[in-house]
């Protein structure tokens, strides 16, 4: 296969340098179709300058490889300007298909370039409680 050269190659070095890694259900580096839809669509509805996707799915009661529970941070100069309701509607409108299918929860940071300068991590979920149980203390 050629390696890509010019303005092609210079896109796609920008795109991976900009799109993070991500960590899902079925092992480490695994991308199953539901992952790679989202990364897709968000690059294309958002061009961000950071996307940073975790599969959590694993760490709830599904069946391995599921892809059902997703987190997602999501830094793009479009959000300037709008508040977090807007820049969360923006992300629902790109997701609208697999938010309506197999993606049962999806957390979102929707930033702009300067708000992820103060802080660019990509928070964490609290461990999954098994559905119906609302904290470890109650019976």
């Amino acid at each position: 296969m050629p390696i890509p050269s010019g303005h092609r190659f210079q896109r796609l070095v920008s795109m991976a340098s900009r799109v993070g890694l991500s960590r899902g259900s079925a092992g480490p580096g695994a991308v199953g179709p539901v992952e790679a839809a989202i990364r897709a669509k968000l690059e294309q509805a958002l061009s961000p300058e950071v996307l940073e996707l975790r599969n959590e799915s694993g760490g709830h009661a599904v069946p391995p490889g599921s892809e059902t529970h997703f987190r997602v941070a999501v830094v793009s100069s479009r959000f300037e300007g709008l508040s977090a309701l807007q820049r969360f509607r923006l992300v629902h409108a790109a997701l609208s298909e697999e938010l309506a299918g197999s993606v049962h929860a999806l957390a979102i940071q929707a930033r702009t370039p300067a708000q992820w300068r103060e802080n660019p991590q990509l928070d964490t979920s609290p461990p999954c409680l098994g559905g119906s149980k609302k904290s470890k203390n109650t019976p």
